[in-house]
């Protein structure tokens, strides 16, 4: 059983940056592809960012490419996304996940089986 806690959302003006950190406990981090997901109201759930187990992979969607960065620290058993020059349409609940299984289409929410709580995140003009 891994379960996944995020932290680090809250509020920030168009062009400021947050990180988000999602935490994890129980085994077998260390064999999980992280994803990052996020949903805005009114509209479908999101992938925006994933990582391999080694980092050696991440794949961003359009939406947030050259903005995003996601990192992991398999020591400390922890994925980051760092989000910079955010823009109102970020805006959204962002929700960290885990799979057993690497794709190269890897926004399929089927593909992972932990997920975190979710944290806000709300950016103002």
């Amino acid at each position: 059983q891994v379960q996944l806690v995020e932290s680090g959302g809250g509020s920030v003006q168009a062009g400021g940056s947050l990180r988000l950190s999602c935490a994890a406990s129980g085994y077998g981090f260390r064999n999980l592809y992280m994803g990052w997901f996020r949903q805005a109201p009114g509209k479908d759930r999101e992938g925006i960012a994933a990582i391999s187990t080694t980092s050696s992979s991440k794949i961003y969607a359009d939406s947030v490419k050259g903005r995003f960065t996601v990192s992991r620290d398999n020591v400390n058993n922890t994925v980051y996304l760092q989000m910079d020059s955010l823009k109102p349409e970020d805006t959204a609940m962002y929700y960290c996940a885990g799979g057993s299984t690497w794709s190269s289409q890897p926004f399929r929410p089927n593909l992972y089986s932990y997920w975190g709580q979710g944290a806000q995140v709300t950016v103002s003009s």
